[in-house]
């Protein structure tokens, strides 16, 4: 590691991966500094019994030839290079409920969408397009999202209410329900989840839904790839505690090793308010402080990631959102000990190995930081081990044994399949993804207050740039635009874009 660089990035999640390529291919000397034994971020994968699991990235939108995410992909050179498996065209996500023993499908297309939803709600038609017209016409109003340089969305639609505006589409409960039914993307909450969220979270899946073969970390191994190609250098095990700020600018960033290293510009892809502390408070106004340090995380989760015996368990090339009845669409997150778990994700990774047996399966619930109390003061990594102790271990037992009780229900015999089971808490997305309290998706965006969360990806330092999940958007599609609009403000908007245009033309 040189002593200065152009820019230094911290954090090697995919935002701090894209905007280091970004800036490395226009001729910046770039270092991105991670803490972890693991670059990638939500983009991790982690093998248990020679079996791949995905951390955070369990299905990709937009990815067919001149899709939105392809073309982005293509502009950062890593397209071609990713091996994927396209998911169920009559039904990608499978909305489900314990209730009633149904299923309705969410289908790739939007023509394709609207006619499988019409065998299940034959008198709805009109208000399926309704709604199909609604999301495209949210995501056309950003220009960003459809590779545009120009243009301005309409403050307004930041406050449209997303349940409110499915609820508006029809009176049917249960097509609102199947509407709705994928909000486990963005941890819907009924009050407050703006339209825009569901509409950009969906509509790339929409469009076309992908499975990473063997895995996510596929990704940020052709991105660091890119970024070697244009001179960039990368470190693992370098854990940013401190930037030294001068006359309004950071001039360091000291690291828990003692060492330390120079840029004209840093890029932080790590949580926000780490980042504030690691500056330091005086370093802003403090009501911006007070703003970034008041803000609502999203819901964090409990995963249950179990490795089949061989040849068990068929292979199902579609998720399941899975609730115990329609009101729980809105409402999974408020349980109690009681009622724990009242719905779920179910994925599976895509294995080059075989296409007609799993070899595992993730299943994802909601789950609250303060469940996880007695241990929030320890930490446990790769770089950092530390045993929480047997109470912690006891925890997660108890809770995966009622998990599994729940998935029982809609999987009958799956237990008599099961070579072990894995197991993750909000403490491990904490220590691994760097999410605020474990958070899923950084914070919580509000209709009501939509300009609270808004976090400008200049700072009012002379040369610190944010970025990541927590700035723009969260998700692989939400993320790689945002670290666009960083790196808009050194290279600018319409030059950068234009560039991105020409390479997936």
């Amino acid at each position: 590691m040189k002593e200065h660089y152009d820019v230094v990035v911290i954090g090697s999640g995919l935002g701090g991966l894209v905007s280091a390529i970004i800036l490395a291919k226009e001729g910046y000397s770039v270092c991105v500094l991670e803490k972890n034994n693991q670059f990638g971020g939500n983009l991790q994968t982690f093998v248990r019994d020679k079996t791949i699991f995905d951390t955070g990235i369990h299905y990709i939108g937009g990815l067919s030839e001149g899709q939105n995410l392809y073309r982005y992909f293509k502009y950062l050179g890593i397209m071609d290079d990713l091996k994927l498996k396209k998911m169920d065209e009559n039904g990608f996500d499978i909305i489900s409920f314990e209730d009633t023993n149904e299923e309705f499908p969410h289908a790739q297309g939007y023509d394709n969408f609207i006619n499988e939803l019409v065998h299940y709600f034959p008198e709805e038609r009109k208000a399926i397009e309704d709604y199909c017209q609604k999301v495209q016409t949210i995501c056309n109003s950003f220009p960003l999202y459809n590779i545009d340089w120009e243009g301005k969305y309409d403050m307004e639609v930041l406050s449209i209410n997303a349940k409110k505006c499915i609820d508006e589409v029809t009176d049917n409960p249960k097509l609102r329900a199947v509407l709705a039914g994928s909000n486990f993307l963005y941890a819907g909450v009924e009050d407050k989840s703006p339209f825009y969220v569901h509409a950009l979270s969906v509509n790339s899946y929409i469009q076309s839904s992908w499975r990473c073969i063997n895995g996510g970390s596929q990704i940020t191994k052709q991105l660091i790839k890119q970024l070697k190609k244009y001179g960039g250098e990368i470190y693992k095990y370098k854990e940013v505690i401190k930037f030294e700020v001068i006359e309004n600018a950071v001039k360091s960033a000291k690291m828990k090793d003692g060492s330390e290293v120079h840029a004209d510009l840093f890029v932080s892809n790590i949580e926000p308010k780490t980042t504030l502390r690691m500056v330091g408070q005086d370093k802003f106004r403090k009501s911006f402080f007070n703003r970034i340090d008041s803000l609502e995380g999203v819901f964090s989760a409990f995963s249950l990631y179990i490795v089949f015996k061989p040849e068990s368990f068929k292979y199902i090339n579609h998720n399941y959102y899975h609730f115990k009845n329609g009101d729980s669409v809105w409402h999974a997150h408020q349980y109690d000990e009681t009622n724990w778990p009242k719905a779920y994700m179910a994925s599976m990774n895509a294995s080059s190995k075989d296409e007609d047996w799993a070899d595992g399966m993730t299943f994802i619930t909601y789950m609250h930081f303060d469940e996880l109390k007695a241990w929030e003061d320890t930490f446990n990594t790769t770089a950092d081990k530390n045993d929480r102790g047997e109470s912690y271990e006891e925890f997660k037992t108890r809770k995966a044994e009622r998990f599994l009780q729940e998935i029982e229900i809609k999987f009958p015999g799956i237990r008599d399949c099961i070579k072990s089971i894995h197991t993750s808490t909000p403490l491990s997305y904490r220590d691994y993804i760097g999410g605020y309290k474990g958070n899923m998706y950084g914070y919580v965006k509000d209709s009501n207050e939509p300009m609270k969360s808004f976090i400008a990806p200049k700072t009012k330092l002379d040369n610190l740039y944010l970025t990541g999940q927590s700035i723009n958007m969260h998700g692989v599609l939400g993320v790689t635009i945002g670290a666009v609009v960083t790196c808009s403000e050194i290279v600018g908007k319409e030059y950068l874009v234009e560039k991105i245009k020409n390479a997936s033309s």
